[in-house]
Protein backbone atom coordinates (compact mmCIF):
# COMPACT_ATOMS: atom_id res chain seq x y z
CA UNK A 1 0.00 0.00 0.00
CA UNK A 2 2.88 2.47 0.44
CA UNK A 3 4.58 1.51 -2.24
CA UNK A 4 1.42 2.16 -4.29
CA UNK A 5 0.99 5.33 -2.33
CA UNK A 6 4.45 6.59 -2.89
CA UNK A 7 3.96 5.97 -6.70
CA UNK A 8 0.57 8.09 -6.68
CA UNK A 9 2.37 10.97 -5.08
CA UNK A 10 5.03 10.75 -7.64
CA UNK A 11 2.83 10.62 -10.58
CA UNK A 12 0.73 13.59 -9.16
CA UNK A 13 3.97 15.43 -8.41
CA UNK A 14 4.88 14.56 -12.37
CA UNK A 15 2.03 16.09 -13.45
CA UNK A 16 1.83 19.37 -11.94
CA UNK A 17 5.64 19.79 -12.82
CA UNK A 18 4.84 18.73 -16.44
CA UNK A 19 1.56 20.79 -16.74
CA UNK A 20 3.21 24.47 -15.01
CA UNK A 21 6.35 24.03 -16.96
CA UNK A 22 3.66 23.23 -19.77
CA UNK A 23 2.08 26.69 -18.60
CA UNK A 24 5.41 28.69 -18.29
CA UNK A 25 6.28 27.73 -22.24
CA UNK A 26 2.66 29.05 -23.05
CA UNK A 27 2.21 31.86 -21.37
CA UNK A 28 6.36 32.90 -22.83
CA UNK A 29 5.02 32.76 -26.41
CA UNK A 30 1.45 34.35 -25.91
CA UNK A 31 2.47 37.54 -24.27
CA UNK A 32 4.67 39.16 -27.39
CA UNK A 33 0.94 38.67 -29.46
CA UNK A 34 -0.85 40.51 -26.59
CA UNK A 35 1.44 42.73 -26.32
CA UNK A 36 1.38 43.59 -30.16
CA UNK A 37 -2.59 44.29 -30.10
CA UNK A 38 -2.37 45.97 -27.28
CA UNK A 39 0.21 47.85 -28.38
CA UNK A 40 -1.71 48.83 -31.74
CA UNK A 41 -4.31 50.33 -29.15
CA UNK A 42 -1.92 52.32 -27.32
CA UNK A 43 -1.81 56.05 -28.01
CA UNK A 44 1.73 58.74 -28.71
CA UNK A 45 1.54 59.43 -25.04
CA UNK A 46 1.18 55.76 -23.65
CA UNK A 47 3.62 54.61 -26.00
CA UNK A 48 6.19 57.43 -24.15
CA UNK A 49 5.10 57.24 -20.72
CA UNK A 50 7.17 56.37 -17.92
CA UNK A 51 6.70 54.28 -16.47
CA UNK A 52 5.22 52.42 -19.16
CA UNK A 53 1.22 51.88 -19.77
CA UNK A 54 0.75 48.55 -20.46
CA UNK A 55 -3.06 48.65 -20.67
CA UNK A 56 -4.85 51.62 -23.08
CA UNK A 57 -6.64 53.88 -21.38
CA UNK A 58 -8.00 55.33 -24.62
CA UNK A 59 -8.01 52.41 -27.28
CA UNK A 60 -7.04 53.61 -30.74
CA UNK A 61 -9.17 50.95 -32.71
CA UNK A 62 -8.88 53.14 -35.47
CA UNK A 63 -5.63 52.25 -35.96
CA UNK A 64 -6.78 48.97 -37.38
CA UNK A 65 -8.86 50.93 -39.97
CA UNK A 66 -5.77 53.29 -40.72
CA UNK A 67 -3.51 50.37 -41.91
CA UNK A 68 -6.20 50.06 -44.89
CA UNK A 69 -7.00 53.66 -45.27
CA UNK A 70 -2.96 55.59 -45.06
CA UNK A 71 -1.33 52.68 -46.05
CA UNK A 72 -1.83 50.12 -49.21
CA UNK A 73 -1.94 47.37 -47.13
CA UNK A 74 -5.25 45.64 -49.03
CA UNK A 75 -3.13 45.08 -52.16
CA UNK A 76 -0.33 44.19 -49.80
CA UNK A 77 -2.24 41.59 -48.61
CA UNK A 78 -3.72 40.25 -51.82
CA UNK A 79 -0.05 39.81 -53.24
CA UNK A 80 0.30 37.91 -49.86
CA UNK A 81 -2.45 35.71 -49.98
CA UNK A 82 -2.26 34.93 -53.78
CA UNK A 83 2.07 33.95 -53.76
CA UNK A 84 1.77 32.25 -50.53
CA UNK A 85 -0.94 30.06 -52.23
CA UNK A 86 1.06 29.76 -54.86
CA UNK A 87 4.09 28.73 -53.48
CA UNK A 88 2.40 26.68 -50.78
CA UNK A 89 0.32 24.84 -54.22
CA UNK A 90 3.58 24.28 -56.49
CA UNK A 91 5.91 23.15 -53.47
CA UNK A 92 3.36 20.56 -52.27
CA UNK A 93 3.36 19.22 -55.88
CA UNK A 94 6.71 19.23 -56.53
CA UNK A 95 8.45 17.75 -53.72
CA UNK A 96 5.46 15.55 -53.15
CA UNK A 97 6.37 13.91 -57.12
CA UNK A 98 10.08 14.17 -55.74
CA UNK A 99 9.72 12.58 -52.95
CA UNK A 100 7.77 9.58 -54.22
CA UNK A 101 10.36 9.25 -57.24
CA UNK A 102 13.03 8.88 -54.22
CA UNK A 103 10.86 6.93 -52.02
CA UNK A 104 9.37 3.93 -54.58
CA UNK A 105 11.96 4.05 -57.75
CA UNK A 106 15.31 2.45 -57.49
CA UNK A 107 17.23 4.19 -60.66
CA UNK A 108 20.85 4.42 -60.88
CA UNK A 109 21.99 7.07 -58.98
CA UNK A 110 19.17 7.59 -56.41
CA UNK A 111 20.65 7.58 -53.00
CA UNK A 112 23.56 9.09 -54.38
CA UNK A 113 20.64 12.01 -55.50
CA UNK A 114 19.03 11.97 -52.51
CA UNK A 115 22.10 12.34 -50.43
CA UNK A 116 22.37 16.07 -52.36
CA UNK A 117 18.96 16.43 -51.07
CA UNK A 118 20.07 16.23 -47.47
CA UNK A 119 23.46 17.86 -48.52
CA UNK A 120 21.77 20.84 -49.40
CA UNK A 121 20.36 21.57 -46.24
CA UNK A 122 24.08 22.66 -45.34
CA UNK A 123 23.20 25.88 -47.60
CA UNK A 124 21.00 28.58 -46.38
CA UNK A 125 18.60 30.24 -49.00
CA UNK A 126 20.71 33.99 -48.10
CA UNK A 127 23.93 31.98 -49.69
CA UNK A 128 21.67 31.92 -53.45
CA UNK A 129 20.11 35.57 -53.40
CA UNK A 130 22.78 37.26 -55.37
CA UNK A 131 23.46 34.12 -57.80
CA UNK A 132 19.41 33.67 -58.11
CA UNK A 133 18.93 37.47 -58.60
CA UNK A 134 21.53 37.18 -61.64
CA UNK A 135 19.70 34.20 -63.28
CA UNK A 136 16.30 35.26 -63.03
CA UNK A 137 17.84 39.40 -63.88
CA UNK A 138 19.34 38.57 -67.21
CA UNK A 139 17.13 35.48 -68.29
CA UNK A 140 17.14 35.38 -72.33
CA UNK A 141 13.74 36.39 -74.05
CA UNK A 142 12.43 37.62 -70.64
CA UNK A 143 11.09 40.93 -69.36
CA UNK A 144 12.44 42.73 -73.10
CA UNK A 145 15.93 41.02 -72.91
CA UNK A 146 17.76 39.69 -75.95
CA UNK A 147 18.59 36.59 -76.36
CA UNK A 148 22.02 37.07 -74.66
CA UNK A 149 20.24 38.03 -71.72
CA UNK A 150 20.49 42.18 -72.30
CA UNK A 151 18.52 45.20 -72.78
CA UNK A 152 15.16 44.36 -69.90
CA UNK A 153 15.01 43.54 -66.50
CA UNK A 154 14.46 39.85 -66.67
CA UNK A 155 11.98 37.91 -64.59
CA UNK A 156 12.48 41.39 -62.15
CA UNK A 157 9.44 43.21 -60.66
CA UNK A 158 7.68 39.84 -61.62
CA UNK A 159 5.31 37.27 -59.70
CA UNK A 160 7.36 34.85 -61.19
CA UNK A 161 11.01 36.29 -59.52
CA UNK A 162 9.15 36.40 -56.40
CA UNK A 163 7.68 32.89 -56.71
CA UNK A 164 9.87 30.65 -58.43
CA UNK A 165 13.14 30.38 -55.83
CA UNK A 166 10.54 28.77 -53.49
CA UNK A 167 9.04 26.29 -55.88
CA UNK A 168 11.10 22.81 -54.52
CA UNK A 169 12.92 22.72 -51.75
CA UNK A 170 15.16 20.21 -50.07
CA UNK A 171 13.06 20.35 -46.72
CA UNK A 172 9.92 18.78 -48.60
CA UNK A 173 11.13 16.60 -50.79
CA UNK A 174 13.21 14.97 -47.59
CA UNK A 175 9.32 15.04 -45.68
CA UNK A 176 7.26 14.22 -48.23
CA UNK A 177 9.90 11.23 -49.06
CA UNK A 178 9.61 10.10 -45.20
CA UNK A 179 5.73 9.92 -45.65
CA UNK A 180 6.20 7.63 -48.74
CA UNK A 181 8.65 5.30 -47.36
CA UNK A 182 5.13 3.97 -45.56
CA UNK A 183 3.00 3.53 -48.22
CA UNK A 184 3.51 -0.69 -48.87
CA UNK A 185 4.82 -0.97 -52.02
CA UNK A 186 2.30 -4.29 -52.42
CA UNK A 187 -0.40 -1.58 -52.66
CA UNK A 188 1.01 -0.05 -55.56
CA UNK A 189 2.01 -3.67 -57.36
CA UNK A 190 -1.77 -4.50 -56.64
CA UNK A 191 -2.69 -1.68 -58.56
CA UNK A 192 -0.85 -1.91 -61.13
CA UNK A 193 -2.02 -5.61 -61.59
CA UNK A 194 -5.27 -3.66 -61.68
CA UNK A 195 -4.38 -1.86 -64.96
CA UNK A 196 -3.54 1.96 -63.04
CA UNK A 197 -1.26 4.14 -64.28
CA UNK A 198 1.44 5.36 -62.68
CA UNK A 199 -0.14 8.88 -62.65
CA UNK A 200 -3.42 7.23 -61.18
CA UNK A 201 -1.71 5.30 -58.73
CA UNK A 202 0.10 8.60 -57.64
CA UNK A 203 -2.54 10.96 -57.59
CA UNK A 204 -5.48 8.69 -56.78
CA UNK A 205 -4.21 6.07 -54.43
CA UNK A 206 -0.92 7.12 -52.54
CA UNK A 207 -1.47 11.23 -52.13
CA UNK A 208 -4.68 10.39 -50.24
CA UNK A 209 -2.41 8.27 -47.77
CA UNK A 210 -0.20 10.95 -47.08
CA UNK A 211 -2.46 14.10 -46.29
CA UNK A 212 -1.26 14.38 -42.78
CA UNK A 213 2.21 14.98 -44.48
CA UNK A 214 0.71 17.14 -47.16
CA UNK A 215 -0.71 19.00 -44.36
CA UNK A 216 2.10 19.69 -42.71
CA UNK A 217 4.32 20.59 -45.28
CA UNK A 218 1.98 22.82 -46.47
CA UNK A 219 1.22 25.04 -43.06
CA UNK A 220 5.08 25.03 -43.14
CA UNK A 221 5.31 26.56 -46.31
CA UNK A 222 2.34 28.78 -45.53
CA UNK A 223 3.95 30.67 -42.85
CA UNK A 224 7.43 30.75 -43.93
CA UNK A 225 6.47 32.28 -47.30
CA UNK A 226 3.70 34.46 -45.60
CA UNK A 227 6.48 35.99 -43.95
CA UNK A 228 8.96 36.05 -46.15
CA UNK A 229 10.95 39.88 -46.07
CA UNK A 230 14.10 39.56 -48.26
CA UNK A 231 14.02 37.85 -51.20
CA UNK A 232 10.45 39.62 -51.85
CA UNK A 233 11.65 43.40 -51.45
CA UNK A 234 14.99 42.76 -53.33
CA UNK A 235 13.43 41.80 -56.52
CA UNK A 236 10.44 43.73 -56.09
CA UNK A 237 12.28 47.59 -55.26
CA UNK A 238 10.66 49.38 -58.44
CA UNK A 239 7.45 47.48 -58.33
CA UNK A 240 5.47 48.33 -55.33
CA UNK A 241 2.16 46.69 -56.77
CA UNK A 242 3.45 43.60 -55.91
CA UNK A 243 5.18 44.23 -52.56
CA UNK A 244 3.56 41.46 -50.20
CA UNK A 245 2.63 42.60 -46.15
CA UNK A 246 5.96 41.92 -44.04
CA UNK A 247 7.57 43.97 -46.86
CA UNK A 248 4.89 46.75 -46.84
CA UNK A 249 5.07 46.73 -42.79
CA UNK A 250 8.71 47.22 -43.11
CA UNK A 251 8.59 49.83 -45.26
CA UNK A 252 6.11 51.60 -43.11
CA UNK A 253 9.64 52.67 -41.02
CA UNK A 254 9.73 56.41 -42.23
CA UNK A 255 6.60 57.17 -43.67
CA UNK A 256 4.98 58.56 -40.65
CA UNK A 257 6.41 59.64 -37.16
CA UNK A 258 8.21 56.66 -34.90
CA UNK A 259 5.18 56.56 -32.49
CA UNK A 260 2.82 56.58 -35.40
CA UNK A 261 4.40 54.34 -37.35
CA UNK A 262 4.49 51.48 -34.34
CA UNK A 263 1.22 51.62 -33.77
CA UNK A 264 0.15 51.39 -37.52
CA UNK A 265 3.13 48.54 -37.65
CA UNK A 266 1.90 46.69 -34.60
CA UNK A 267 -1.64 46.85 -35.96
CA UNK A 268 -0.74 45.70 -39.54
CA UNK A 269 1.35 42.74 -37.74
CA UNK A 270 -1.85 41.60 -35.63
CA UNK A 271 -3.72 41.58 -39.27
CA UNK A 272 -1.40 39.83 -41.23
CA UNK A 273 -1.11 36.90 -38.32
CA UNK A 274 -4.78 36.26 -39.13
CA UNK A 275 -4.19 34.31 -42.43
CA UNK A 276 -1.69 31.78 -40.36
CA UNK A 277 -4.23 31.35 -37.71
CA UNK A 278 -6.71 30.35 -39.79
CA UNK A 279 -4.35 27.79 -42.03
CA UNK A 280 -3.67 26.40 -38.39
CA UNK A 281 -6.78 25.78 -37.66
CA UNK A 282 -7.98 24.39 -40.06
CA UNK A 283 -5.32 21.83 -40.79
CA UNK A 284 -4.46 21.43 -36.97
CA UNK A 285 -5.39 17.83 -37.04
CA UNK A 286 -3.91 16.48 -40.09
CA UNK A 287 -0.67 18.33 -38.61
CA UNK A 288 -0.40 17.14 -35.05
CA UNK A 289 -1.08 13.59 -36.92
CA UNK A 290 1.76 14.30 -39.82
CA UNK A 291 4.25 15.05 -37.20
CA UNK A 292 4.05 12.44 -34.84
CA UNK A 293 3.78 9.93 -38.04
CA UNK A 294 6.74 11.43 -39.65
CA UNK A 295 8.60 10.77 -36.45
CA UNK A 296 8.82 7.38 -36.40
CA UNK A 297 9.16 6.55 -40.37
CA UNK A 298 12.75 5.95 -41.60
Amino acid sequence: MAIVQSRSRSAIAWQITKYSLLSIGAIIMVVPFIDMFLGALRTPAERLARPPVYWPQDPQWINFKRVFTETPALIWFKNSIFITLSVTFIQLLTSSMAGYALAKYKFRGSNLLFRGVLGAQMFPFFLFIIPIFFILRYFPLAGGNSLFGQGGSGFLNTYVAIILPFAITWYGIFLMRQFFMGVPDELLDAARLDGAGEFKIFFIIVLPLVLPGLATLGIFVFVYQWNEVIWTMTVTRTAPDLQTLPVGIYLLRGAFTEEATQSLQQAAVAVSIIPVMVAFLLLQRFYVRGLTAGSVKG
